[in-house]
């Protein structure tokens, strides 16, 4: 049954004495209640996707991708708790906080685990086929990511504490901004990804027998896809997310569950399935970390002689 927004509004109470006898929704952050099962089930379902995420990442040595895909996956745990607290106590600001910032900032996480991918995507099919350097794609996305995320945070904290709307109206403007950088970024990114593809189909490919061996693989084919999807997801995610807060907390998207469990909940959830479910690691066939550049830009070793360097340094731990 749908509570009344409006109903028993008393704005002599304080906020932390409120209760829905006392208060109306209007007085909190919605103007609904956010809805307990839906918001259990996303903090669930993110819960149990850190354990693949932790096994997968320290089977196939996946670091950098691993460490981005738990902390993006932790803070969607903590942001969709929060939100089920908020369902007991919709006034709390503390839980609020926990839900705007975390849910906010999650996102960056998993695209920089994504970033990570791309780069070694084209060692894979040659370095010579991009228009820049791995090195190069990882520093330039990653600090848009960064800023992207100081961004978010730094206006999701103005936006809870303010205690006039104008201050609120400056913290979501730089919310917004933060927002519109990564999906800008995403954007980028799907170009940069498109236009290698493109090239690497016109091109010659790097014909060392490794990387022949990697890409000619089922698993690398559904890899790429894979990664293609959860960028599209995350960009329709962050979107959605620009159009949300461009209203304000008084704006009908923000005030409309159905469409944040749906273009943020589950844009990120199918996100998270095919980054799991098509992890790097296995698509790689055990050469991930040999796909590797250097960020101080040396050159590259050739994939086959990191591969007899790994080999050969298990052998000897071994012995």
């Amino acid at each position: 049954m749908a509570i009344d927004p409006y109903a028993n509004c008393n704005l002599e109470v304080q906020p932390w004495d409120c209760t829905l006898e006392t208060c109306c929704l209007a007085q909190s952050s919605f103007l609904y209640l956010p809805n307990y099962g839906g918001n259990l089930f996303y903090a669930i379902f993110f819960g149990i996707f850190i354990i693949p995420q932790l096994g997968l990442g320290l089977w196939h040595k996946t670091w950098g991708f691993a460490v981005g895909m738990v902390i993006g996956l932790a803070l969607e745990v903590l942001g969709y708790a929060a939100r089920v607290m908020l369902n007991d106590n919709p006034w709390s600001d503390n839980a609020f906080l926990i839900y705007l910032i975390g849910l906010t900032i999650a996102p960056v996480f998993l695209t920089a685990a994504i970033y990570l991918c791309i780069t070694r995507i084209i060692v894979i099919y040659g370095e010579h086929l991009s228009r820049f350097k791995p090195r190069t794609i990882a520093i330039a996305f990653m600090t848009s990511d960064f800023l992207s995320l100081v961004l978010q945070a730094i206006g999701g904290a103005i936006a809870d504490t303010a205690e006039t709307d104008k201050d609120a109206q400056t913290g979501i403007n730089i919310m917004i901004a933060g927002l519109f950088l990564q999906a800008l970024s995403l954007v980028a990114f799907i170009f940069v990804f498109a236009d290698f593809s493109w090239t690497c189909h016109k091109g010659v490919l790097d014909m060392d027998p490794e990387k022949q061996r990697i890409r000619q693989s089922t698993l690398f084919k559904v890899f790429r896809a894979g990664v293609l999807l959860a960028t599209i997801t995350i960009l329709i995610r962050s979107i959605f997310r620009v159009a949300e807060l461009w209203e304000g907390f008084e704006g009908k998207l923000w005030n409309n569950e159905t469409d944040f469990l749906v273009l943020d909940g589950a844009m990120i959830a199918i996100a998270v399935i095919c980054l799991t479910a098509m992890h790097p690691g296995a698509a790689f066939g055990g050469l991930w970390q040999a796909a590797n550049w250097n960020f101080k830009g040396k050159k590259s070793e050739n994939i086959e002689e990191k591969r007899r360097k790994n080999d050969s340094g298990a052998s000897d731990s071994q012995s």
